[in-house]
C-alpha cells in the first residue's frame, strides 16, 4: 500500500540557498525599474548589486519603520502629532509599495501579496490611531507587540504565496522579538524598529528563495 504525505514537500525549493548575497549588478536581465549599482576602481569592483522594485519597496518600508520607531524611543513629542506622522507615513509607504510593484500586480499571487501587506498596515494604523486618540490604554502599551505580530502575519503570508523559506523564517524573527520585548522594556521602540527595519532592509539587499519567484515570471512575459 502507497501512503501518500499531505504535504507538498515540492512547495518549497530546497535547491536553492535560503538567502544568499546577490552575485553582481549584471547578475539579471533587465526588468522595469531596476538598480544597478556598479562602482569600480581599476580592477577592484568596490560594490556591484541590484535592485528590483520589489527591493525598493522593502527599502522604502525599512527607512519608514526605523523612522516611526525611532522618533517614538528618543524624541519628546506628543503622542497625537506622532500617531499623525505615523498614519502619513505608513499611507506614504503603502502606496509608494503599491507603485513600485505595479508590474508585478498583474500575477494574481503577487497581487494577493499586496493586499495582504496592505490591509495589515492600514488596519495597524488605525488601531494605532484609536488607541492614542481614545486613551487606550492597555493597547498602548501594546503598540509594539501589535507591529511585530502584523508584520510577523504579513510575512507569513508572503511566505506562503511567494512559496519562500526566507520570508517564513522573517516572521518567526519578528515573533521572537514579541518574546523577548519584556526583557527590553525601556527599548521596546528601538528594539521593535530594528527588527521591522533591518528584516526589510536586508530582504533588499539579500536574494531570497522563492519557488515560481515573480521575477521569473515578468521575464517570461
Amino acid at each position: 500500500m502507497n501512503l501518500v504525505s499531505p504535504i507538498n514537500l515540492d512547495f518549497f525549493n530546497f535547491d536553492i540557498p535560503l538567502l544568499r548575497s546577490k552575485e553582481s549588478a549584471f547578475a539579471i536581465e533587465d526588468l522595469p525599474g531596476l538598480w544597478r549599482i556598479h562602482w569600480q576602481v581599476g580592477d577592484k569592483t568596490i560594490i556591484s548589486t541590484f535592485y528590483t522594485r520589489i527591493d525598493q519597496a522593502c527599502l522604502l518600508w525599512g527607512v519608514i519603520s526605523i523612522a516611526i520607531f525611532a522618533t517614538a524611543q528618543f524624541l519628546p513629542i506628543s503622542w497625537s502629532l506622532q500617531a499623525i506622522w505615523w498614519s502619513a507615513l505608513t499611507v506614504f509607504g503603502t502606496l509608494g509599495m503599491h507603485l513600485l510593484t505595479e508590474p508585478w500586480s498583474r500575477f494574481e499571487h503577487f497581487k494577493w501579496v499586496l493586499r495582504w501587506w496592505a490591509w495589515l498596515m492600514l488596519g495597524g494604523v488605525v488601531i494605532t490611531d484609536l488607541s492614542i486618540f481614545w486613551g487606550w490604554g492597555d493597547m498602548l502599551l501594546q503598540l509594539c507587540p501589535l507591529w511585530l505580530g502584523l508584520n510577523a502575519v504579513g510575512y507569513l503570508g508572503t511566505g506562503w504565496r511567494m512559496r519562500s523559506r526566507a520570508f517564513i523564517l522573517v516572521a518567526l524573527i519578528h515573533l521572537l522579538g514579541i518574546l523577548i520585548l519584556p526583557y527590553f522594556a525601556a527599548w521596546q521602540f528601538l528594539l521593535t524598529g530594528v527588527v521591522i527595519g533591518v528584516s526589510a532592509l536586508l530582504i533588499a539587499e539579500l536574494q531570497w528563495d522563492s519557488n515560481g519567484n515573480c521575477t521569473q515570471e515578468i521575464l517570461a512575459d
